[in-house]
């Protein structure tokens, strides 16, 4: 599928602010994948397609949830999280994109996971960076990225973790699992 006709569809999914965040997660994405050796093509079309279900109705996403049998598990934790999982499953079934690398980038883009691919590191890190993104710590993460992605992914997991702990909510496990993973294989931020 090329650029226009993916952006196309995704379009009619998003309002037009979330349609700008798309484009600037797909440029960031495209730079990463460059930088660090990912399938440019692949990280172009997740990252179109990263928030395509990011507007379907709870009731919908949480049906899906239940029907596809994913972690019931997701339903304790923010729907903000729900889209991934749920915009994996829609973008195979209504967009007929069967590529596993690029569904599963999609479906981890917001807990992440252990053993993260090359793509999915992308792809999470560029959704939390992208020129649009303006929040405490980005700049830094944005820094580190030209250095090291893996330094930048666990910073940001990092950040995202202390900020929910700092509004008392509870973090989704795989997040947690995802920090310790990439810290066990890197060394962590200090290395």
């Amino acid at each position: 599928m090329n650029r226009e006709s993916a952006l196309k569809i995704v379009k009619e999914q998003l309002t037009e602010h979330r349609y700008q965040h798309t484009l600037g997660v797909m440029e960031t994405a495209l730079f990463l994948a460059n930088q660090y050796g990912a399938d440019e093509k692949k990280a172009e079309l997740a990252a179109i397609f990263h928030d395509y279900a990011k507007f379907r109705p709870k009731e919908e996403m949480k049906k899906v949830i239940i029907e596809q049998n994913m972690p019931e598990c997701l339903l304790d934790f923010n729907s903000e999280l729900w889209h991934a999982p749920v915009g994996a499953f829609l973008v195979q079934k209504e967009v007929s994109i069967q590529d596993d690398e690029v569904l599963d980038a999609i479906r981890y883009h917001t807990s992440g996971r252990t053993k993260m691919t090359l793509l999915e590191k992308v792809i999470y890190l560029a959704d939390y960076i992208e020129p649009g993104r303006h929040f405490p710590g980005v700049e830094e993460v944005r820094e580190m990225a030209k250095e090291s992605l893996d330094k930048a992914l666990i910073k940001s997991i990092q950040n995202t973790i202390f900020f929910l702990m700092k509004k008392g909510q509870p973090v989704f496990p795989t997040t947690f699992h995802t920090y310790n993973d990439l810290i066990m294989q890197s060394g962590g931020l200090n290395e």
